[in-house]
């Protein structure tokens, strides 16, 4: 059934933005960086804590609850959403009807690479969260970086954060075959081997039963809309659970 599941992602996915043949690569990743730009200069937009993406989140002085911080891309931000319907908002939500007091963040920045993260970490560090979902990589792939520098990349914040005292939870994404099977299986392998090496849960696929789902894409088949983020966050709840205290 899985192997089902990753033909049907990867064959809908030859029509999406990020499924481009790799002679458009270029030109595809332009307008997606052309999209996000045009994202950043628009007026901030409220995260799952109340704050602004150009704020740095700051607990209140009666908030002490721990947090859960979501730190990705626009995958994570809720590019192209509406207010307040970002896959973490819907996670603050679960985790509230769940009976967790934590605090969800979201710490997604639209365009953002795997370098883009790491230059960010201390930020995410200097909040001390008991757990961070950590979702980079699409724009890695658009990009065609090497797998290499992505995978390295993404180690040095798994150890960082770990470091820091947080528990990560990595959430995944993959790519259609026009990149090659050899850059796409290098591509896909990548979060598995990352969570067995640093001992973390793994999401393979953030969009898992969202992707090629109509109602649960946007128009440009690359984010989830209002719809879809309800589910990414249900495909996140069961790794962060485990991972919490009531």
């Amino acid at each position: 059934m899985t192997r089902v599941f990753a033909f049907l992602i990867l064959a809908v996915a030859t029509t999406s933005i990020i499924g481009c043949r790799a002679d458009n690569a270029s030109k595809t990743s332009s307008q997606f960086d052309q999209d996000n730009r045009a994202q950043s200069n628009v007026q901030s937009q409220p995260t799952a804590s109340g704050a602004s993406e150009a704020e740095t989140p700051t607990r209140s002085p009666r908030d002490t609850r721990p947090l859960v911080v979501c730190f990705g891309d626009s995958l994570t931000a809720g590019y192209g959403a509406d207010d307040g319907q970002s896959y973490p908002d819907f996670l603050q939500k679960d985790l509230d009807a769940e009976g967790f007091r934590y605090r969800v963040v979201n710490e997604g920045v639209s365009g953002n690479t795997t370098k883009d993260g790491v230059d960010r970490l201390a930020e995410v560090e200097g909040l001390h969260p008991a757990v961070v979902v950590l979702e980079f990589g699409g724009n890695d792939g658009l990009r065609g970086i090497k797998v290499q520098s992505m995978r390295a990349n993404l180690a040095t914040m798994i150890a960082g954060l770990q470091h820091a005292g947080a528990k990560v939870v990595l959430a995944g994404i993959t790519l259609p075959p026009d990149y090659g099977p050899d850059y796409v299986n290098a591509f896909t392998a990548t979060y598995p081997e990352l969570a067995k090496k640093y001992n973390v849960p793994v999401l393979p696929f953030l969009l898992q039963n969202v992707y090629g789902v109509q109602g649960l894409m946007q128009a440009d088949n690359t984010h989830a809309t209002d719809k879809g983020n309800a589910i990414v966050a249900r495909n996140v709840l069961p790794l962060v659970e485990p991972l919490l205290k009531k």
